[in-house]
């Protein structure tokens, strides 16, 4: 068959979560309240941080932008999968499959990269204090922001470019509820190695990279913290990092179990329960974690609501 007739096929076909039409409904309500929740928690979240000069800090100006990538890294995912189940009409053009695969890389490497950010943040003002405002200035915010936009798209890219030069001619049928990498190449009939390739070592590279930058930066953040004399002042530096730590380990320990392995090993069940959590779940979750347990987002969410009222 030639190469053309195979490499443009018209529609995939997206299984969802499950294909009983009861418990469709429960999902549709269920997953629209937590993509609501997310929404408006992390625009709250924003216009806190943006709305109160106290909070123009790297720290909050990282978590307002890591806020803004979770409401795109849901809305690339959600909507979609709400239509879906509400008209049962589960098909999805081939461009837009991509697309959807695109910004879906390019935002959860983003988040993956600012997490990293915000650790940094963490390292410099916990072990250099007295250099912090030099080392973390705007400028310098601003590139650790603007790079890892661009490294997360052009990445996407790269996938997306890969993908859209295979073959697929049939079955069209993703065993998921949006269009992922490894459950397209599962899809394909022709040669996956070089995007599985690219999948396990440069895919690899860009979630463990930043991963590796947290773990150093909270190895000598516990070795400054333990060398504080009180155990009160040990507890109050440590604090400011509590709430990093909870979202870094509940993003990675999703994250690299469904992605950092090789596709045989590909499980469709177990991945797709296990991406609900890091794809709906701990966005909507974040705005929680981070304002329950800080005082000074505490503060502003109350001057927030009086103005409002």
């Amino acid at each position: 068959m030639p190469r053309g007739n195979q490499s443009h096929m018209a529609e995939f076909l997206l299984l969802g979560l499950t294909t009983d039409t009861e418990q469709q409904k429960w999902l549709f309500a269920c997953f629209l309240a937590m993509y609501l929740v997310n929404v408006v928690g992390n625009s709250v979240i924003i216009a806190a941080i943006r709305g109160h000069t106290h909070l123009h800090t790297p720290m909050y100006f990282f978590l307002s932008n890591l806020s803004l990538v979770d409401i795109c890294f849901t809305t690339v995912i959600v909507p979609q999968m709400l239509v879906n189940m509400l008209t049962q009409k589960k098909t999805i053009l081939f461009a837009q499959c991509l697309a959807q695969m695109y910004f879906f890389v390019a935002f959860g490497i983003t988040d993956s990269f600012l997490l990293a950010a915000m650790a940094v943040d963490r390292y410099v003002a916990i072990c250099h204090p007295l250099h912090y405002t030099t080392t973390m200035s705007p400028r310098c915010c601003l590139l650790l922001v603007t790079a890892s936009w661009v490294v997360s798209h052009l990445h996407s890219l790269a996938h997306t470019v890969l993908m859209g030069r295979l073959s697929f001619c049939g079955p069209n049928i993703i065993h998921h509820f949006f269009c992922d990498v490894q459950p397209l190449l599962t899809l394909s009939c022709s040669d996956t190695s070089v995007n599985e390739l690219l999948a396990f070592t440069e895919g690899s590279f860009v979630i463990m990279s930043p991963f590796i930058f947290i773990i150093v930066s909270y190895v000598y953040i516990a070795r400054a913290v333990l060398r504080v004399p009180s155990g009160g002042g040990r507890y109050k530096v440590f604090s400011t990092c509590g709430s990093h730590l909870t979202v870094v380990t509940l993003f990675y320990g999703t994250v690299i179990s469904v992605y950092i392995h090789p596709s045989s090993t590909y499980s469709v069940t177990k991945d797709r329960v296990i991406t609900v959590i890091y794809t709906v779940v701990i966005p909507m979750l974040n705005p929680f974690i981070y304002s329950l347990r800080n005082k000074d987002m505490k503060q502003a969410l109350r001057k927030l609501a009086r103005r409002t009222e």
